[in-house]
This record gives C-alpha cells, sequence and structure tokens, in this order.
C-alpha cells in the first residue's frame, strides 16, 4: 500500500489570558466547527490555534493507518515528506509554525531577534532565550484586526511629544529636541529616535507613573467634555491603560504605529521589528522559535538593555507596514502571501461557489492546509477525507489533493509551506 501523504491533523489550543473568551473566539469556533464533541467552556480564553510539530503543541494524527501518534513523530521517521530542499536547508525539521490566533488583550509590545542576536543570546541566556533561531513572523486578518507595527513618522513623534505634555516629561527635553532636529538625515534619525525610546524605556518608575496617571486623568476629563482626545491617541491610551494600568507601554503609543488590517490584509513582522498585536483575529504563521524581547503592556519580564540596543530605529508610515498577496497568474482562486524569508509563506485560496472540483497542487515542500469556510470531500490516494470548516490537513510534498466541493458558498483555505 502507498504511504499515507495527506492526513487530518487535531491541534493543540493554548488558553493563554488574552485570547478571546468562549465563543467569541475564532479559535474555539473553529476547533468546535471540526468537532462536534468539543465542548466551549463560555468563561475560558481560546487564544491560539498551533498547526505544526512544535515541541510545546505537536499536532496529533488522526489516521488509525499511521503508527505515530503526532506531526513531529511522523516527520521524524520520514523526512523526505518535507521535499527535498526543505529537508536538507532545515536539517529534517519543519521550518514553521502555522497559527490563528485571537486577541482580546493586547499581547505584549515585543520584537523578535536576527539568527546572529539569538545565537548570542541563547549562549547567554539560555533560561530567558530558549533556541538559537530568528522568529519572523505574518499576521493575515481573518476579521478587522489591529495592531502597533514599526516606529511613526518622526513627524508624528514630534506632534505627540507637543500635544501629550506628559510624554514630553518622560522622554525629557534634550532627546526631545534631538528628535526634532534630526528630519532629513537618517542617521540622526535613527540616533534621536534610540534615544528618545531608550529614555523612556529607562525613566523612573515613579516618574512614569505619575506622569501615566496625570495623563489618563486629563484624557477623561477631556472625553467626558465632549472633547476630541485623537491628539493625544485617547481611545487607545484609555484602552491599553485599562487592561494594564501604570505599564510603560502606555506611551509606546506614541512611537509606533496603529495598523488596521481588514480581512485578507496582512502585516510581516521581520527581526527588530518592534510590534504588539492589539485585537481582532488573524491567521499567523512564523518561523519555529519562541525568541522574545519584552517592552511593555506584560506582567512578563522586560529586557530593556537587549531590546532598545537591538530595535529597528527606521520610521515609516502605517500603510508601509501592510504586507501585500502576490495573485498566482495560473489560477485565478490563489493569492499568496510570501515574505522576504526562507522559512515560510502562506497560500490563500478562495474557491468560488460555482466551482465544484478544485485541485490544491503540488509543492516541493511539506504544507499544512487549513480550512475557514465551505466543505468538501479531499481525495489524495490512498486517503479520502471529509473537510470542513475547522479542518487542518497536513500534505507531505509533492502531494496533490482534489477537492469535491459541497458548499454553496465556496471555499476559503489557507495553506502555510517553505518555497525555496
Amino acid at each position: 500500500m502507498a504511504a499515507v501523504g495527506v492526513f487530518p491533523l487535531k491541534c493543540v489550543v493554548q488558553h493563554y489570558a488574552w485570547g478571546k473568551i468562549g465563543s467569541d473566539s475564532e479559535v474555539a469556533k473553529l476547533i468546535s466547527s471540526d468537532d462536534s464533541s468539543v465542548v466551549i467552556e463560555q468563561e475560558k480564553p481560546y487564544a491560539e490555534l498551533w498547526m505544526g510539530a512544535h515541541p510545546k503543541g505537536d499536532a496529533v494524527i488522526c489516521d488509525n493507518r499511521i503508527s505515530q501518534k503526532t506531526l513531529g513523530q511522523w516527520i521524524a521517521e520520514h523526512p523526505e515528506c518535507l521535499g527535498s530542499k526543505v529537508k536538507d536547508i532545515f536539517q529534517g525539521q519543519l521550518p514553521f509554525l502555522f497559527k490563528v490566533l485571537s486577541v482580546n488583550i493586547s499581547l505584549s509590545i515585543q520584537a523578535h531577534p536576527n539568527k546572529e542576536l539569538a545565537v548570542q543570546l541563547h549562549a547567554q541566556f539560555p533560561d530567558r532565550y530558549p533556541d538559537k533561531n530568528h522568529k519572523p513572523e505574518m499576521a493575515i486578518a481573518l476579521t478587522p484586526f489591529e495592531g502597533l507595527c514599526g516606529f511613526r513618522p518622526v513627524e508624528e513623534i514630534v506632534g505627540f511629544l507637543k500635544n501629550v505634555r506628559e510624554f514630553h516629561a518622560v522622554i525629557g527635553s534634550e532627546a526631545a529636541e534631538m528628535l526634532e532636529n534630526s528630519t532629513g538625515d537618517p542617521g540622526k534619525v535613527s540616533d534621536a529616535l534610540k534615544k528618545c525610546f531608550t529614555r523612556m524605556m529607562n525613566c523612573e518608575k515613579k516618574a512614569f507613573v505619575d506622569q501615566l496617571n496625570k495623563l489618563v486623568k486629563r484624557v477623561l476629563e477631556e472625553a467626558a467634555a465632549g472633547k476630541d482626545t485623537a491628539a493625544s491617541n485617547g481611545e487607545l491610551l484609555l484602552r491599553l491603560h485599562s487592561q494594564f494600568p501604570g505599564d510603560v507601554g502606555c506611551f509606546v503609543i506614541y512611537f509606533l504605529n496603529q495598523v488596521k488590517l481588514q480581512p485578507g490584509e496582512a502585516m510581516f513582522l521581520g527581526a527588530n521589528e518592534p510590534h504588539a498585536y492589539l485585537n481582532g483575529d488573524c491567521i499567523e504563521c512564523m518561523a519555529c522559535s519562541d525568541n522574545t524581547v519584552r517592552a511593555g503592556l506584560t506582567p512578563k519580564l522586560i529586557d530593556v538593555h537587549t531590546l532598545c540596543e537591538m530595535l529597528s530605529y527606521t520610521p515609516a508610515p502605517a500603510g508601509a507596514k501592510i504586507f501585500p498577496s502576490v495573485r498566482d497568474p495560473c489560477d485565478p482562486c490563489v493569492s499568496v502571501y510570501d515574505p522576504p524569508v526562507p522559512d515560510f509563506s502562506v497560500i490563500k485560496i478562495e474557491v468560488p461557489s460555482a466551482v465544484e472540483r478544485y485541485m490544491v497542487s503540488s509543492i516541493d515542500s511539506a504544507s499544512i492546509l487549513l480550512v475557514i469556510r465551505g466543505k468538501a470531500t479531499a481525495k489524495a490516494a490512498p486517503s479520502q477525507i471529509n473537510i470542513h470548516r475547522g479542518s487542518v490537513l497536513f500534505i507531505a510534498a509533492n502531494e496533490r489533493v482534489d477537492l469535491c466541493i459541497d458548499s454553496t458558498d465556496g471555499m476559503l483555505l489557507f495553506r502555510a509551506c517553505c518555497v525555496l
């Protein structure tokens, strides 16, 4: 009998405190759609669905013809399933972790090191930085999705320094003037931004908490009087302060772009890019790593020195942070999100309702396929699998899957892979 190269997965749910609660969560909706025996606990957060072979969340194989219990075990026994180039370049490991995130409360403001820094941090602080890999990641919105990403244009930050006196007090006049006078010279801009950000991150706790309390009080009073608080980014400030009172991260909103994605829009977060997810549901794909350097909006350890040294102090407008997908010229159903790293790409497959048969093409990479909408019978010799909303399939390299579609509103699928 031919080896089974396509099979369904039961994936691991992470119940982090920031996740959406109960049936409000896209993660909860997907797992309960996939398996009707799943009971969603309405008081519990459903934050992340991990689709992959990461040791902290290795997917379980749902196929009784396969002796291995998990995807990680199966790949270890069948490394050729990764594809010839992927197997060699990534030493027999699946190079990506595919996720669904449902964000209710802001995640910490953070950045991820490049490979060189990851090796150094892991050697110095292995308990804090558990591996030697970089962790680029990409988020694709499933619902309207909001995040902070990258430094704002300098004129926006200078505008906040002028309008938000409490922010100016935390940064100090010297650093603020340096930033105001830096425009036109990218090197000077970068140095001035670094100085301002480092000043804020190293501000004595009592001093910044006093200023933050003054600012929150002032914005609340202005809002109560019916005034527009946009000049102080008031709505976001109050939201984050209610989630993380007295946290320095509340001032970070004056440095970073507020990016709003519509469903299907993406943002790519390269090494050293400061970011935080604020609210919404998304697909995420990332390199397999747990290395995170945090800056605020978190009860976890904040590594201020590493963070301030590593960040990319390159200002750019919010619109520049939206990462475009590219339509496949050979297949009108396919759009590819192909970030500038080798570890992963994501393919969106949107099949219109008039189409009854669709072929998921073979590629020289293992891939993971998630169904967001629609149902079909998936045929890949010797398997025939019924798939529907919430189903997750592993597809070995060079395997095709023929979909016989059985839904009136077409299908929406996302496929993570590694195209070298």
